[in-house]
């Protein structure tokens, strides 16, 4: 699988990176008990850090509402998704385990403050570009609502655009049978690209740890 940065992404934004992990052959399940209770203190941390800090005050949050802006999409209306994961945190409203992958998907975001996707690699059609997109560009979320994707960064394949970092699309959702797993991670752009492979090869240690399997990541800029 390739994975290709269109060049309205480069115009638009010249530094940013992205992170690429595929898994194979790994388990998808329940969530261990242990990493169940290490997301709950975690997300219980965020919420008391967050008790007098406003959202600006999150660098990747900041950093995340600038990108957008930079493509054309505005950020108050459409926030980034790890910004929506904090606000949810700041009022109280704790993530519910759903299933291991995406349990640790969401966790990750919230360590880093930055938004991940990952996706089921035996629902994509062919090589996944990244871009900015068109009027037509648009999927299903996973909130059940049509996506518009005008002036949106995201991600699409053979069957059409499938994630960003606004919300992902229900067409390519990783589930109990995922045997091969797509991670998206997309980096503050202020980073640098030593510190971006540091930070793939601990989420995919940890990732591998809970599913098994084997994994390769790249960093693209």
């Amino acid at each position: 699988m390739k994975v290709i940065v269109a060049d309205n992404v480069t115009e638009k934004l010249s530094f940013a990176k992205f992170g690429i992990i595929v898994y194979r052959d790994i388990t998808v399940g329940s969530s261990p008990q242990m990493l169940k209770g290490r997301i709950r203190l975690f997300q219980e941390s965020v919420h008391l850090d967050l008790e007098d800090k406003e959202m600006k005050d999150i660098p990747g949050i900041a950093e995340w509402r600038s990108v957008f802006k930079d493509t054309g999409t505005d950020p108050s209306r459409y926030r980034p998704s790890i910004e929506a994961l904090y606000r949810r945190i700041k009022k109280g409203q704790f993530l519910e385990p759903f299933n291991s992958a995406v349990d640790l998907n969401n966790f990750f975001s919230l360590k880093y403050e930055i938004p991940f996707g990952i996706y089921d690699v035996s629902k994509l059609d062919g090589d996944v570009t990244l871009a900015v997109g068109d009027d037509s560009a648009s999927y299903e979320g996973l909130n059940g609502r049509e996506i518009k994707l005008i002036n949106m960064l995201h991600t699409s394949d053979g069957g059409g655009p499938f994630g960003s970092p606004f919300v992902d699309s229900r067409r390519t959702a990783v589930s109990e049978g995922t045997n091969s797993a797509l991670h998206v991670v997309y980096f503050k752009p202020s980073m640098e690209v030593s510190e971006c492979e540091e930070m793939l090869a601990a989420i995919s240690e940890m990732f591998l740890q809970v599913h098994g399997g084997t994994s390769e990541f790249w960093v693209l800029s």
